[in-house]
């Protein structure tokens, strides 16, 4: 077989393109009947890359074998007193070149010796393109695999540095690095920086050749670095590390924006090619949406961290009084249950409150918690709201929508205001309960629901019960356990408390120091008869914080807004004379005065506008007991 069809052969079936020169080398020397063949290879001076037969020519040809690269052609040598053999030179590629030398060999061969260079140089492409084609297949693979286990990782830290990793195995190199772009700061943060302290490294947005890829966006491959201009040399300095050559693109994120610049360093075998130029910027797309997901993951995972704080701090029950810690006790014991929950009490006691408490404090933690206002519900509505409802259901169905039972799977389901569901509504909804499977309007597939069933309501409903307004199988299935929280003005121990907590909440809200309150201001609090309960404690404190301009509250920044109360004269039957009805209501205004200052008689007297001894005499000639109880 001619030489020519023996290395196209050959090229189809060797691993690489210094195995092929080797095969073909002992073809060229048996076809030309030479002595010796060889390829000559300049890199930063010429060697003897590969040889066959006796003898290396010597000395070198440095200067033939220049201009036969240079001008791409044959080159004949005749024989010397070193060495009488002559020698042919044919061109095979960018840097290498063809030698046979032999006693037989003449210039008239030079021809043949030029198709073998081209020949030689025809098979070495065909193996590159054909191992660049099987790199890139399993360059792409590995990318692809890559990205499965980036996304994996849950925090960006690490996720970096498995990049890192993952770049240097994959593009066969000394070290890879990643650098985010803080624009705000105008600064680069490199991770993994090897030999720094900390393995993190901040360089300003414009220094090196890192900087110039993140302002221009153009990738930079560089051979000599430190022949190169822009080459930050600082580095190498200061960590004892020398970069030879390097390659350096930039990273996109989803939306096309740069976020920063993906860095390899010291190639192995030689520097860094175009192919890897085009891996690179895949591998650092991949990178890039796996960065953005991880950042966008920890923004997410510290906005719920927050939120359960916040959350955490919301359902607190703050109180010092009996009832209070032992409301704080039941909840925590309960909290671990999964008991339904009837919690009872006034408008404004902080029902919902306890239900989060019961939420937040047990396993279920983690999942939602979704209140419910049964008053808001219509008939109509109902069924939709907590079981939600297929596409086409109704006229305004336009989609499928999840109920508020399917919502607050694995978590709680809290409704409040339940003594004003409507008799359909509280037939289902005891369904439901009992079967803990749903149905959604419109569809016909069973559901099962596991959802924790809180209730709340102002509302006697034991007296609804026994008027047949609320169904009492449904009364039993919700009161397994019953809270029952009393209002405000029966703990007056836990209004200062309360008053303070929400202060301080409503202080940080406005951005200003937490505001203190004076003597005066807490004996007025104490004073109040509060029948809007907590929430109108909760709202004038925040009135109070946000509009409050001296540093200590003062009793005349405390307005209370008049609310419906209940009439002072509704206890007095009729036919009551108006001295003995005037008698019983100054008896009981005293006595909720005295209560309310915890039987302080000079608080007493001073929020009734009396002097102390007044309020003695008064007490007697209304026939009160005098009871003479001062503060410490």
């Amino acid at each position: 077989m001619h030489f020519c069809d023996l290395v196209a052969a050959r090229s189809e079936i060797t691993a690489d393109d210094e195995e092929l020169l080797k095969q073909c080398l002992t073809d060229a020397g048996a076809e030309m009947a030479a002595e010796w063949a060889g390829v000559f290879e300049r890199n930063e001076r010429w060697q003897v890359r590969l040889a066959h037969g006796r003898a290396v020519p010597d000395p070198m040809p440095v200067e033939a074998l220049a201009n036969v690269l240079d001008r791409s052609a044959g080159c004949s040598l005749p024989g010397r007193r070193e060495d009488p053999r002559p020698l042919l030179l044919a061109p095979i590629d960018e840097r290498r070149v063809l030698g046979i030398a032999g006693r037989s060999i003449s210039a008239g061969q030079l021809a043949t010796v030029v198709a073998m260079g081209y020949a030689l140089g025809r098979g070495i492409s065909q193996v590159r393109l054909r191992m660049l084609g099987a790199r890139r297949l399993d360059r792409a693979r590995s990318t692809l695999e890559i990205a499965r286990r980036f996304a994996l990782e849950r925090e960006t830290q690490p996720l970096l540095e498995r990049m890192a990793q993952e770049a240097t195995r994959l593009f066969d190199c000394d070290r890879a690095s990643i650098f985010i772009w803080d624009r705000t700061a105008r600064q680069l943060v490199a991770c993994p920086a090897l030999g720094v302290s900390g393995g993190q490294l901040w360089l300003p947005d414009n220094k090196g050749i890192v900087g110039q890829v993140v302002q221009t966006g153009e990738t930079l491959r560089v051979d000599n670095a430190y022949s190169d201009q822009r080459f930050d040399q600082s580095v190498d300095r200061s960590s004892g590390y020398k970069t030879q050559n390097l390659l350096c693109s930039p990273l996109y994120d989803a939306e096309g924006e740069r976020i920063g610049a993906f860095e390899l360093i010291n190639k192995q075998g030689g520097p860094f090619t175009s192919d890897d130029e085009d891996g690179l910027r895949e591998f650092g797309l991949q990178a890039a949406i796996a960065i953005q997901h991880s950042r966008e993951r920890e923004v997410l995972v510290r906005s719920n961290h927050q939120l359960k704080a916040q959350l955490a701090g919301s359902s607190a029950i703050i109180g010092d009084s009996p009832a209070i810690a032992a409301l704080r006790d039941t909840v925590a014991r309960l909290a671990v249950t999964d008991l339904p929950v009837l919690i009872l009490g006034e408008s404004g006691t902080g029902k919902e409150v306890a239900a989060q408490a019961l939420h937040y404090q047990g396993p279920r933690a983690d999942r939602p918690f979704i209140p419910v206002n049964c008053a808001a519900l219509t008939e109509s509505l109902l069924e939709s709201e907590l079981f939600g409802h297929e596409k086409g259901a109704f006229t305004d169905a336009h989609a499928t929508q999840l109920g508020k039972f399917e919502l607050a799977n694995g978590g709680t389901l809290f409704l409040d205001e339940i003594g004003d569901m409507s008799p359909a509504g509280q037939a289902k909804l005891l369904r439901v309960l009992e079967q803990k499977v749903i149905t959604r309007v419109g569809g016909s597939q069973p559901i099962p629901i596991n959802a924790r069933v809180i209730a709340a309501t102002n509302a006697d409903l034991a007296a609804l019960v026994a008027h047949k307004r609320f169904r009492q199988d449904l009364y039993y299935r919700l009161s397994v356990v019953t809270l029952d929280i009393p209002p405000l003005r029966e703990r007056p121990d836990d209004v200062l408390p309360l008053a303070e907590f929400f202060l301080a909440r409503f202080c940080q809200q406005a951005n200003r120091k937490l505001l203190a309150l004076s003597p005066d201001a807490r004996r007025r609090l104490q004073a109040h008869h509060w029948p809007g309960n907590i929430r109108e404690l909760r709202n004038l404190m925040e009135r109070v914080a946000f509009l409050t301009r001296e540093p200590r509250v003062e009793a005349h920044d405390i307005a209370f807004i008049l609310s419906p109360q209940r009439d002072a004269f509704d206890d007095l039957a009729d036919g009551v004379g108006l001295t003995d009805a005037t008698n019983r209501f100054q008896q009981e205004y005293i006595r909720r005065a005295v209560k309310r200052v915890r039987g302080n008689m000079s608080d007493a007297a001073r929020v009734l506008g009396l002097h102390r001894s007044n309020l003695y005499r008064k007490m007697r000639q209304l026939g009160m007991e005098v009871i003479d109880k001062e503060a410490p």
